[in-house]
Formats: C-alpha cells, structure tokens, sequence
C-alpha cells in the first residue's frame, strides 16, 4: 500500500480506541468470557483464551481485570452465554467489510448491523460473499526506528514469523506477519528480546485491497466507526484503502 501505510490506518483506529478505554475493555471482557466457557479458563489449554488475553493486555487492561473475566466465564452456574457471529457486507465503493461479533441475541444483533450497514452507505451481502477474501493472521507492528532491521528479521523468521514487511517511509513501521498459529510464539520471543510493540493481534487480512476516493474513504470510515461502537461487535474488518489525505484529516 504505498503511500496508504498500513501502520497509518491502525493509528486511527488505535486513537479511537483510546478515546473510548471503557467501551474497548468492555468488549475484550465479553470475549474473554465467551472464551473461558465455551474452552475452560486455562489459556496454556484454550486457544481462543489465550488470544483474548493477549489483545486485553495490548489495550492495557488491568491484570485483576482480565482474571475475573476469565473467572466469571470459567465458573459455573449461569451467566452470559455469548455466541460468535459473523456478517459480511460491502461499504461505499465497494469496499468488503467483515464483522465479527459476540452476541446474546443473534436476531437483536443482525437487525442493528443491517442498519447500520444501510444508514452508511452499504449493504449486507450474503454468507461467504466476502470472507473468502481474507486470511486470519498475526500481525505486530514495531514502530521504524524503535528496532535494528537485520536483528528483528532474525528473531520473528527464527521463531516462526511469516514475513516482515519493511517501513514504507519516515515514521511508519514495521510489520511482523504470522500464522495465527505462530502469532503467541513470535510474540513472545520479541517481548523477550526487549523490543517494544506498537500494536499486534490476531486479524484479517485482505488478499487484495480497493482503491478508494477521498469521499468513499470518509463514508467507509463512519461506517466502521457505527459498527464499531455497536455493543455486539468486535471487529471490523475491510479491504479499502485509505488515501493519505483521509487520514491527515482524522489526525
């Protein structure tokens, strides 16, 4: 994405997420209790947990926190019985969207992200209309200038990275790639090295990426940010790029 840094779009993202802390903790809460009790509150043993945990400490969720999230998830008796949604759709210009959500009430869940997809300019789309257009992977970003290029290449490839992608320019940053099933232990092996992470998480990535105007990126991004302060959703996932001058705008 030349001109378009990957590492630009996750600012913004990370900035909203900032403005909105409670909100933010609050969903990584419910996944990882729907974590905990559908795969016990072991995350040595449970996967899903693991990740959970992993994206709650990146968003710097008190430890006491996340414990009684995985508690109340873990334990038994009643509680929160959440399933995992997932809802396609395209925003202006065509651009594919992904959803990810936890919900308590799929029909309350679907019908809001309806609306919100044909009060943005978008359109829901039909199972596996766009999913196939993505691929679950680990992604860390390593700020330029925060790491030598040569040890960080060694460390993620040695421990199981799939790629490193270099700064495009001045202030962007590096991008370690994994499979999701590498992500924990590529993770691990730059914490233990001492090198500071900007961001990192288990995401999609799209295979190809649209071109968008100026105005299409500005309604692609009110879009995402009407899905995203939906209780249900955590995720929001899309294959648009997002021109400079957006992105000048929002900073």
């Amino acid at each position: 994405m030349a001109g378009h840094s990957k590492w630009a779009n996750i600012r913004h993202r990370k900035g909203r997420v900032d403005a909105a802390r409670a909100k933010t903790w609050s969903k990584i809460s419910r996944a990882i209790i729907a974590a905990a009790r559908a795969g016990g509150g072991d995350p040595a043993t449970n996967l899903s947990l693991r990740y959970a945990i992993e994206e709650a400490k990146s968003e710097n969720m008190p430890k006491d926190t996340i414990n009684r999230a995985v508690d109340k998830g873990a334990g038994a008796g009643q509680g929160e019985d959440y399933e995992n949604v997932t809802y396609e759709g395209y925003g202006p210009g065509g651009v594919a969207v992904l959803v990810e959500a936890l919900t308590d009430n799929r029909t309350r869940t679907a019908g809001d992200v309806r609306y919100i997809f044909g009060k943005n300019g978008g359109n829901i789309g039909t199972p596996g209309s766009v999913a196939f257009m993505f691929q679950t992977k680990g992604r860390i970003f390593i700020e330029s200038g925060k790491v030598d290029e040569d040890q960080l290449m060694e460390l993620a490839l040695e421990a199981g990275a799939e790629d490193v992608e270099l700064p495009e320019d001045e202030g962007d940053a590096f991008t370690v790639v994994t499979e999701a099933t590498e992500f924990i232990a590529v993770k691990t092996a730059l914490e233990e090295a001492g090198i500071e992470m900007a961001d990192s998480g288990i995401t999609k990535i799209p295979d190809n990426e649209a071109e968008l105007s100026s105005d299409d990126a500005t309604k692609l991004l009110k879009l995402v940010d009407a899905l995203d302060d939906n209780d249900d959703v955590q995720k929001v996932h899309h294959n648009g790029i997002i021109p400079d001058d957006v992105l000048a705008s929002l900073e």
